[in-house]
């Protein structure tokens, strides 16, 4: 029994043949043009004959609704990412594009793509101790500053980064929540390492082996930070101290080393590792370690790479850092204790 084609019109059948030459999928164009599958495979079997129809082609270009579709998706933070609204558009328009396609229309929406920030919740109380920290130091002079020795610890993970993820925003416009990835420990082979940076340079860095706790921390300050201080020829006298508020940093215990060995402490807030320029040489450390070709054999060698990388870390690249505080604090006091872009 033979089955007659439905005929369909000269415009709808030159409309599916310049959808086929953007490569839209036969599923995506049956559903757009509201035909049949099988009407869409015989037009793109008769084109192809005429050698008219590169196959693959080129990516589909997006409507303009879909472009805005996708824009308010992102920046409205229900979409986090490219591949994210990629899924929107198949879901609620029927459209099949690649991630790229999304990218190019948010960056023609003039969206800019950006690591996702991993920083702590803040909660009211927080950003009332940022807004008080920031308004106590805010007439400190870039010489002030130079004279904080800064600490932190970090973890590194044997496989690659800490899991970087994006997120789209406009250049220069305030943070939102969910540009805010909350940050998540993981496991999976690493070390944690504690180090601090003076203006004239990186200090000794240690790698904390088990579980730190105040002794441990105790133990640090008098080898590491000593050392540190003695190898730039600073005394204690000279330096303030910066650490967070971790509770080993401000037990009982490490409290008394402070004091019998007067040494001055920093007032610092809660939550604020966007305040801490030592932050960044961690990122800039671990975005060297993800250059390497091979993964660490061993935690030993996952060591020596870390040792190797910080103390390549030039003088110019702290004083970077430290310089940029005054603009931190500034950052803080317009953003009433909020997030900032540091």
């Amino acid at each position: 029994m033979h089955h007659t084609m439905k005929r369909i019109s000269e415009q709808k059948t030159s409309n599916v043949v310049a959808l086929l030459n953007e490569g839209l999928s036969v599923r995506s164009i049956a559903a757009r043009m509201g035909v049949s599958k099988s009407t869409v495979s015989r037009i793109r079997r008769s084109v192809s004959h005429g050698n008219e129809m590169p196959r693959g082609g080129r990516p589909a270009l997006l409507t303009v609704r879909e472009k805005r579709l996708v824009v308010r998706k992102i920046t409205s933070g229900e979409c986090d990412t490219a591949t994210d609204a990629k899924k929107v558009l198949a879901e609620m328009c029927n459209t099949d594009v690649h991630a790229n396609t999304v990218r190019n229309a948010l960056k023609e929406a003039g969206l800019k793509g950006s690591v996702k920030y991993k920083k702590p919740f803040l909660s009211a109380r927080h950003m009332k101790a940022r807004f008080e920290f920031a308004t106590k130091y805010k007439h400190w002079t870039v010489h002030d500053w130079r004279r904080v020795v800064w600490s932190d610890e970090t973890k590194v993970n044997r496989f690659g980064s800490d899991g970087r993820k994006w997120c789209w925003k406009k250049p220069g416009s305030a943070i939102k929540s969910h540009h805010v990835q909350p940050t998540v420990k993981f496991g999976g082979g690493s070390i944690m390492v504690w180090g601090c940076m003076t203006a004239q340079g990186t200090g000794y860095a240690c790698k904390i082996e088990g579980r730190m706790d105040s002794e441990l921390y105790v133990n640090i300050l008098n080898d590491e930070l000593l050392r540190s201080l003695n190898y730039y020829g600073l005394s204690k006298d000279d330096v303030i101290f910066q650490q967070d508020n971790d509770p080993k940093h401000t037990s009982r215990l490490a409290r008394n080393w402070f004091s019998d060995n007067r040494v001055e402490l920093l007032d610092w807030p809660a939550q604020s590792p966007d305040m801490n320029p030592i932050e960044h040489l961690w990122d800039r450390m671990k975005r060297r370690l993800s250059g390497y070709n091979t993964i660490p054999s061993s935690m030993h060698e996952l060591w020596e790479r870390v040792e190797a990388e910080w103390n390549s870390i030039t003088v110019e690249e702290c004083l970077k850092l430290i310089d940029s505080m005054p603009s931190r604090v500034e950052a803080v006091l317009k953003a009433n204790g909020g997030y900032t872009k540091y």
